[in-house]
C-alpha cells in the first residue's frame, strides 16, 4: 500500500508536470506554423519540450525521429512517477509496452497490403528496443508474411497472428487490430480487477471501459452503415465490453441504421454524455470521452494510481495531438482542417461541468 508521504508525492508532482503542458496559446502558435522544421522549433524554443528537442537541428527535422522522441519523453516521466509506486510499474509497464508493440506491428500489417514500405515508419523508441519482446529489426525488414512471422516468433503474438498468416493475400487489417488490441484490454481489466480495489479500481474501470464501450460503439455505426455488415460479422470485431449490458450491445448489432444505433446508445450512462459532445469525425468520441474523464480525475482523484495513469493518457493526447499538427503541415493541409483532427485543446473547456461519476454505472 502507498503510504502517505509517497501518495502526496504522486498526486503533487503528476499535478505539477501536467501543469506544464501546451496552452491553448502553444496550439494557435503551433497552427500557425508552416512546416514541421518551425513546429520542431517552436516546441525546442518556448515549450516544455526543450530538453527532448535540445538537439534537433532547426532545418530538416524528420517526422519520424520528432515522434520517437515524444513517446520516449512520455515513457520517461511515466517512470520518473513510478519509482514513488512500484505496484503501478508492475502492474502497467508491460501493457505500455504492448500497446506500442500493437502499433508497429499493425505498421507493418498495412506495408504488407499496399506493397509499399518505408524505414521511416519504423523509427523504435529506446524503452521499445530494451523492452520489447519483438524482433525489430525483423519487423522493420518484413516485406512478406514470413518476414511478419520472423518478427513475431516465439512470442505471445505469434499464436495471435497465426490465423492471419496463414492464407495468401492480404491481411485482414480490421480484424487482426480488433484481435490484438482485444487481447490487451482483457488483460488491462484483468490487471486492474487483480491488483486493485476500493475507489481506484472502480475510477480505473471507469477510464478504461468508457473508452471500450465507446470504441464499441464507433465499430457497430462503421460496419453497419458503411460496410452493410450483419451482427455476426461485426460481433468479431468488437473489444471487451464495458459498462454498457449485454442487451444494449444487442439491441446495437441488430439495428438497421445509425440513428437507430445512436438512440439506443443515447439511453446508457455513457452514451448519455458522449452523443452530446460535438465532434468532427465519429473516431473522436471515444478519445474525446476519455479524455474528459481524465482531466476531471487529474483535478479531483483522491487516488494516487488514478492520477498517474490520468496524467499518462492526457500526456498521450498531447503527443498525438502534436504528431497530428506535425503530419498536418507535412501533407499542406489549413490549420482550420488540422484543429478538427485535435482532441482537448485547451480552448474548449473540456473538463469542465464533467461529472465522472454519471458514467460509472448503466
Amino acid at each position: 500500500m502507498l503510504n502517505f508521504l509517497s501518495s502526496n508525492v504522486i498526486l503533487g508532482k503528476a499535478r505539477t508536470m501536467y501543469g506544464r503542458r501546451l496552452t491553448g496559446s502553444d496550439y494557435e502558435e503551433l497552427l500557425k506554423c508552416r512546416n514541421i522544421n518551425e513546429v520542431a522549433g517552436y516546441l525546442k524554443n518556448h515549450t516544455v519540450y526543450k530538453k527532448v528537442f535540445s538537439d534537433v537541428p532547426e532545418s530538416g527535422a524528420r517526422r519520424g525521429e520528432l515522434e520517437v522522441r515524444l513517446k520516449q519523453k512520455v515513457m520517461d516521466e511515466y517512470a520518473s512517477l513510478c519509482k514513488y509506486e512500484i505496484e503501478v510499474d508492475h502492474s502497467f509497464s508491460r501493457i505500455l509496452i504492448e500497446w506500442e508493440e500493437i502499433q508497429y506491428l499493425l505498421r507493418a500489417v498495412l506495408s504488407l497490403n499496399s506493397g509499399i514500405h518505408k524505414n521511416s515508419a519504423f523509427h523504435f523508441p529506446a524503452f521499445l528496443c530494451h523492452n520489447s519482446c519483438l524482433n525489430l529489426q525483423a519487423l522493420a525488414r518484413a516485406r512478406t508474411a514470413d518476414g511478419l512471422k520472423q518478427a513475431v516468433s516465439r512470442t505471445p503474438y505469434e499464436k495471435l497472428l497465426e490465423p492471419f498468416l496463414a492464407e495468401e493475400g492480404r491481411i485482414d487489417y480490421t480484424a487482426l487490430e480488433s484481435v490484438l488490441f482485444g487481447h490487451l484490454f482483457s488483460k488491462l481489466l484483468k490487471t486492474v480487477k487483480n491488483h486493485f480495489s476500493g475507489g481506484t479500481q472502480k475510477e480505473l474501470r471507469t477510464i478504461i471501459e468508457s473508452y471500450l464501450d465507446l470504441s464499441n460503439y464507433v465499430r457497430i455505426v462503421r460496419m453497419k452503415v458503411m460496410y452493410g455488415a450483419n451482427a455476426e460479422a461485426i460481433r468479431k470485431v468488437l473489444l471487451p465490453s464495458g459498462n454498457v449490458g449485454k442487451t444494449s450491445l444487442e439491441r446495437m448489432l441488430h439495428a438497421s441504421t445509425e440513428e437507430e444505433i445512436s438512440s439506443i446508445m443515447g439511453k446508457t450512462s455513457i452514451g448519455q454524455i458522449a452523443l452530446k459532445e460535438p465532434v468532427s469525425y465519429l473516431d473522436q468520441i471515444p478519445r474525446r470521452i476519455d479524455y474528459k474523464i481524465c482531466r476531471h480525475e487529474m483535478d479531483f482523484s483522491l487516488y494516487p494510481v488514478v492520477v498517474l495513469v490520468s496524467y499518462l493518457i492526457l500526456s498521450i493526447v498531447e503527443i498525438d495531438n502534436i504528431i497530428t499538427i506535425i503530419e498536418g503541415k507535412r501533407y499542406q493541409l489549413a490549420p482550420e482542417e488540422i484543429r478538427k483532427l485535435l482532441i482537448g485543446l485547451p480552448a474548449s473547456g473540456m473538463a469542465s461541468g464533467f461529472d465522472a461519476e454519471k458514467v460509472r454505472k448503466e
